[in-house]
């Protein structure tokens, strides 16, 4: 097995970014676009791939996003990605959203939003190739790759499901 193959422990490829969050990044209500913090979630997600598999990764899903709090215009945007689950040439991203008010450091982030991403590895070509695995540490770790899974077969049941449909 090639070193660039050998499994990797969650925290080898974990990444954080952060914005600070202007009026350029604001939607009509004056809060922050849903998209804007999609876009940062994503490009945390496609960090912790480059990190993971030592080269380049491309957003081929996205799994889920959950909004639960607005982020305004002068909050701190902060994003923390880590790999939930490694197969043979994809892998899962999660990635937690939080916010923090510009003028008050003594303020505790507030978790904003949860996206889950699935990214696949790609060679020179544009071909998906191998992964190295996730080596699992913790409780948290290990509950996280559980639930990876079940999303991953129920993204696949409903795959196959919508094959069927359009076949007959």
């Amino acid at each position: 097995m090639s070193e660039a193959l050998t499994p990797r422990p969650v925290s080898f490829s974990r990444v954080s970014l952060a914005i600070a969050a202007t009026s350029v990044h604001a939607n009509i209500l004056g809060n922050v676009h849903g998209g804007e913090i999609m876009k940062l979630a994503d490009s945390t997600a496609g960090a912790v791939a480059f990190r993971h598999t030592d080269g380049p990764a491309v957003t081929a899903a996205m799994d889920e996003m959950t909004f639960l709090r607005p982020v305004h215009v002068g909050d701190i945007v902060t994003t923390y990605g880590e790999v939930n689950w490694a197969g043979r040439s994809s892998m899962e991203i999660g990635v937690r959203v939080e916010a923090q008010p510009w003028g008050n450091a003594a303020d505790e982030p507030v978790h904003v939003a949860s996206a889950y991403f699935v990214f696949v590895a790609i060679d020179d070509d544009g071909a998906p190739r191998p992964v190295p695995g996730l080596v699992t540490e913790t409780p948290t770790e290990v509950r996280r790759e559980r639930e990876a899974q079940i999303r991953r077969a129920h993204r696949l049941a409903r795959k196959r499901e919508i094959d069927r449909g359009r076949e007959a």
